[in-house]
């Protein structure tokens, strides 16, 4: 008989199981609030412990709810994380729109653990209002979120904290923003360059990068290269700790170098910013490229097709492939026609200026082709197959082959007497040094590549002494892949 009840007991025990997997996963999500505060609870460990990855981790998940934020979510969030007498309280609170309470994202089953954090931590404070910010962004009111910029940045100047220097450094790109989008860049170019020398003096190399970048777009948006070139010459320098900000950076360093003819320089940064950025930064990608190809024009070379054929970029890079098409046959009069066409796009791009340059690339082509295809040749043909148009064409063909021939361009003489341009015999170009070169250059861009990814790799400190565990391994691999999980979404959202 005892054997029989122990048989029976199991069968009822087995029930609860599937209701509870139900009831687990008919429960609603957790609201937008619920997060916030969440987020808010991980900054409050990061300032206690005065660990800078934490802080990093909520600027992440912020990033990731923003398109969910309402003014009632942050409006009561405000009420959850700031005292309700203090001065940043009001400040905020008056700067957020009035909403029905019915719009707000209401949790309708209330977590198990309440969420409670401690008052009046400067991170908390600073992280409402870069939260606030960004919401005004998102519903384009400019004037309150420029009211709402200038008394954080404000504020900042008043703080020294290491845990803060993230949240700061998101609150300059927005303060930057929002005064760019309205208009008014040139008020805020002092108020910057003080930013500056404040982070160098308090060491913060997080906020040196993104406000020595934000002040070489200040300055290359009003055209004012000279003094850009001179910030950047005489800004400290050190390890990138952001590869956003590296790139941006390397970005503005090849259109300094394009607009002082520095082209060969200005490729290589041009082509390493592409090459760095994100793929979801498709803009910025599509930015680099649009200089690249104009910097390769003006070096008298040629980019490949596959350049135009970038997913997500053909439509974009229309423009800049007739261009191309045009220098590449040396057509003066297919050039014109395309840079009088997408005359709006190049202005849009502030590329026109460069284009007004590739005038002598296209006529030099033209020469080349010419001088490839006739052993003797008048200057008169010259100048109509040019298609020059001036006063006297048959002395501007003599001036241009002139220099040409000085240059290296073609290898050719002109007979003064008779009118004539004579092409010399084309030699075999293995017996000159331009393949060796052309080896060298590829040996050192892969050597460069190859150091510059050796520097990116991460070493645990001492993993040469010591073996580990298989428990210490696991959890190395799963720390491992969470930061390249968030590394990953960084570069996503960052652009």
């Amino acid at each position: 008989m005892p054997e029989d009840v122990q048989m029976s007991e199991p069968q009822p025990a087995a029930a609860p199981a599937p209701a509870a997997a139900a009831a687990a996963a008919a429960a609603p999500p957790p609201s937008t609030l619920h997060h916030l505060k969440e987020i808010a609870s991980v900054i409050e460990a990061g300032s206690l412990s005065k660990e800078v990855r934490r802080i990093s981790r909520a600027v992440r998940l912020t990033v990731a709810l923003r398109r969910r934020l309402a003014a009632g979510d942050v409006s009561a969030f405000l009420a959850f994380a700031l005292p309700a007498s203090g001065e940043a309280y009001a400040r905020l609170t008056c700067l957020l729109p009035k909403e029905d309470e019915t719009e707000m994202d209401v949790d309708a089953t209330a977590p198990a653990t309440q969420i409670s954090i401690k008052q009046g931590l400067p991170e908390i404070e600073i992280y409402c209002c870069l939260l606030v910010l960004i919401f005004l962004i998102d519903q384009k009111k400019y004037d309150e979120a420029k009211s709402c910029a200038t008394a954080t940045i404000a504020r900042l100047k008043t703080l020294n904290r290491r845990t803060v220097d993230v949240l700061a450094s998101r609150l300059y790109f927005y303060y930057s923003y929002v005064h760019e989008i309205t208009n008014s860049l040139a008020e805020i170019r002092g108020n910057l360059l003080g930013l500056h020398r404040m982070a160098t003096l308090h060491h913060d190399e997080l906020g040196q990068e993104t406000l020595l970048n934000l002040l070489l777009r200040n300055y290359l948006h009003y055209n004012l290269f000279d003094q850009a070139e001179k910030l950047r010459s005489k800004a400290p320098r050190f390890e990138a700790h952001s590869n956003q900000q590296f790139c941006r950076y390397l970005f503005y360093l090849g259109k300094i170098r394009t607009i002082q003819l520095e082209y060969t320089d200005a490729k290589e940064s041009l082509l390493q910013a592409a090459r760095k950025a994100p793929m979801a930064a498709r803009g910025f990608r599509i930015q680099c490229n649009k200089w690249a190809i104009i910097v390769r024009l003006l070096l008298g070379e040629i980019p490949e097709r596959t350049v135009f054929m970038q997913k997500g970029m053909k439509e974009a890079l229309i423009p800049y492939f007739e261009l191309t098409n045009a220098v590449r046959i040396g057509d003066l009069e297919l050039f014109r026609a395309v840079a009088d066409k997408f005359a709006s796009t190049f202005s849009a791009d502030r590329t026109h200026n460069l284009i007004v340059r590739l005038r002598h690339n296209v006529i030099r082509t033209g020469l080349r082709n010419i001088s490839l295809s006739y052993s003797r040749i008048s200057l008169a043909d010259i100048a109509k197959k040019l298609r020059l148009v001036s006063a006297d064409p048959v002395a501007d063909a003599e001036s241009i082959v002139s220099k040409a021939i000085r240059d290296g361009a073609i290898d050719a003489t002109i007979d003064h007497s008779n009118g004539w341009m004579v092409s010399k015999e084309t030699g075999d170009v293995y017996s000159t040094n331009e393949p060796q070169a052309a080896f060298n250059s590829r040996i050192a861009f892969c050597l460069n590549m190859h150091n510059e990814a050796v520097k990116a790799m991460r070493f645990p400190p001492n993993s040469h002494k010591e073996k580990e565990s298989a428990e210490k391994r696991r959890e190395r691999l799963q720390q491992e892949e969470e930061l390249a999980k968030h590394m990953a979404e960084e570069d996503d959202d960052d652009f």
